[in-house]
């Protein structure tokens, strides 16, 4: 796991401060950085040394004629298995990383490499003798990779902070706003920074010389296979078991001191006891929990999953003085990012980091097993009639949120509401940001067309798949890569952390997607043949509580502690005022401290805005 950067077919070298880039990543890579300079290309290389520590690991990494370099960031699973068919096809090697295994399989096989490749990677690979690169980034966006290209020269890197310390002067995209504040992030391929894309996820970038740049999707989705409606229960339930256990082993292999994150929820229950089963007893666990709220915290349930497969436990507790972190994570996320998570999963990291440089996670358990309760109300109401939807979303809009959107008040009217919209927008109006609002809290000159939020909703619209298959296609493709793995990148690599997830394996991924719906949900229950594969694993208490999520408690910290905050940062200076219509904030601070809204989520993300502007003045 390591912070990369290059620059290609640079117009003025000297002028390509390598040095800096990788400065810019220290936190990605701390253990050793070095750099490769040709005519045509110009790579960077910052390591977290996890596999091979030894200088046969280092990158930039020369194939042995020299005419091919690569730079890598992340880890493939089947390396071994590669590395054998290239042995056999008389390949040699120099030492024993994964990194090696990928410039190897490009010179036996191509661009086609990275269709062989399983696990989590961001890549480059410059083949001097064509004058071609070749830039690849894994299934599900697990690792970052941003570009920007000048019609000549394209530079990219794990982060933007990278390309702009390299030389390149970044400026916000204010017209990426109506997305941002739609969704809490900006959809990919778009950033928010003016002329920086991202490779998307299962996607590579090819660019010749004299060319521009080539992207194209290597791998997609499966659709809901028709063959399997006859499986039985047991088989399925067995071949489930069987992919997530394997899954897991795969993400063993480490020259360093490995643990999980473990929540308490379904998932990470599932990882640790797959863990203890392979490692034996003292894994090495780590938990957050929250002051002043009992909803948003699962530090008991842990403790005692923790307790029940014999591992050795750490916890944390978050006070609001946390949000102290904030200015460090807008710098870590390079711009502001709607989801509070981000807050606990940073503090975890570098709680855990102190004990472990490898950390398992559930991530991903949700996306594929139909875990979140917005995806059971958006496709349930596909069932009812449209007159009763828009009389239900009516009647909602009367009613008052209350204190807290996790009151079942709060749940009753955020669903409500979005009864009436297309299952598109029904989706994306779950956020709780301010989807279908933009216009209402924008400025005129800071709107723009919508048209990120648009394909957002188009892709699920117009697709003519089953509702519960279009709903996690759309939610893998979307959420996320753009939400949830940034978060747990960003957060965890900020502390030099590698975070592994064996559930966004590939052959589990493609397993879950072809299962008919009938096998992730039972009436209200979600992730039920994941629950019934591992009924040994977990407790009762684990497998039937309501999904907690990692929220924070913000509505009762921006009423109480951290109420001079806000009064501090959305100031009558504020940057933010700028862009947004009159009187904004202030109708969202009287609502929420009125208790009649719950505007944490909305009021945070303009919150690591308004600090990121302030970066950028």
């Amino acid at each position: 796991m390591c912070g990369i950067f290059g620059c290609l077919f640079p117009r003025d070298p000297e002028r390509v401060d390598v040095d800096a880039a990788l400065a810019a990543l220290h936190r990605r890579g701390p253990d050793h950085a070095s750099s490769y300079r040709g005519k045509d290309a110009i790579l960077g290389f910052a390591r977290l040394s996890i596999l091979d520590l030894t200088p046969a690991g280092h990158q930039p990494m020369v194939s042995v004629d020299g005419a091919t370099v690569l730079v890598f960031n992340g880890e493939i699973y089947n390396h071994h298995e590669i590395r054998e068919e290239l042995r056999a096809r008389g390949h040699q090697f120099r030492g024993r990383s994964d990194s090696e295994v990928i410039l190897e399989g490009y010179r036996a096989f191509g661009d086609s490499i990275v269709d062989r490749l399983d696990g989590m990677f961001a890549f480059c690979i410059f083949d001097g003798t064509k004058r071609r690169a070749l830039l690849g980034r894994d299934r599900a966006g697990k690792k970052p990779l941003f570009y920007t290209f000048d019609g000549q020269e394209l530079r990219f890197g794990s982060e933007p902070k990278a390309l702009e310390a390299s030389g390149i002067a970044l400026r916000p995209k204010l017209s990426a706003l109506a997305g941002l504040l739609a969704l809490g992030y900006v959809p990919g391929p778009e950033t928010f920074h003016e002329g920086v894309l991202e490779v998307p996820p299962a996607h590579i970038l090819v660019l010749d010389a004299g060319a521009v740049p080539h992207v194209s999707r290597y791998w997609d989705l499966p659709s809901v296979d028709p063959s399997l409606e006859a499986l039985d229960v047991p088989t399925a339930a067995a071949e489930l078991r069987r992919l997530v256990t394997s899954a897991v082993e795969r993400r063993l292999e480490a020259d360093v001191p490995l643990g999980a994150f473990l929540s308490g929820g379904v998932d990470s229950t599932v990882i640790v006891g797959l863990l203890a089963k392979a490692k034996g007893p003292g894994v090495k666990t780590f938990s957050i929990g929250f002051a002043g709220d009992a909803r948003y915290d699962e530090t008991a349930f842990a403790r005692d999953v923790a307790g029940r497969f014999g591992a050795h436990h750490t916890e944390f507790r978050i006070e609001p003085s946390s949000l102290d972190l904030l200015d460090d994570l807008v710098g870590a996320h390079d711009g502001p990012f709607g989801d509070s998570s981000a807050i606990p999963t940073s503090v975890v990291s570098r709680l855990t980091r102190e004990h472990v440089t490898v950390a398992l996670s559930g991530d991903g358990g949700d996306e594929l097993f139909y875990g979140y309760q917005r995806f059971f109300a958006a496709e349930a109401t596909e069932h009812v009639p449209v007159l009763v939807r828009d009389g239900l979303s009516l009647v909602a809009r009367r009613l008052p949120m209350g204190a807290s959107e996790r009151t079942l008040q709060g749940k009753a009217v955020r669903f409500l509401t979005r009864a009436a919209l297309p299952l598109g927008e029904r989706l994306v109006g779950y956020m709780p940001y301010f989807a279908g609002k933009t216009d209402d809290v924008l400025r005129p000159e800071f709107r723009d067309s919508g048209s990120s939020v648009r394909r957002f909703v188009s892709r699920i619209d117009d697709a003519d798949d089953f509702a519960a298959h279009r709903i996690l296609a759309n939610n893998y493709r979307s959420y996320l890569p753009g939400d949830l793995l940034v978060k747990t990148d960003r957060s965890s690599m900020h502390h030099s952390l590698e975070v592994r997830a064996p559930l966004l394996d590939k052959a589990l991924t493609e397993y879950a997607f072809r299962l008919p719906a009938r096998f992730h949900r039972r009436g209200t229950t979600g992730k039920w043949l994941f629950k019934k594969a591992f009924e040994d694993l977990l407790p009762s208490n684990i497998a039937r509580r309501p999904k907690m999520g990692f929220g924070v408690p913000l509505g009762t910290w921006f009423r109480g502690p951290l109420r001079h905050a806000l009064d501090d940062l959305f100031g009558p200076s504020a940057e933010v005022r700028r862009l947004l219509q009159p009187g904004v904030i202030d109708r969202l601070r009287a609502e929420h401290d009125a208790e009649t809204m719950d505007h944490g989520q909305r009021l945070f993300l303009l919150l690591t805005l308004e600090l990121w502007l302030r970066r950028k003045r």
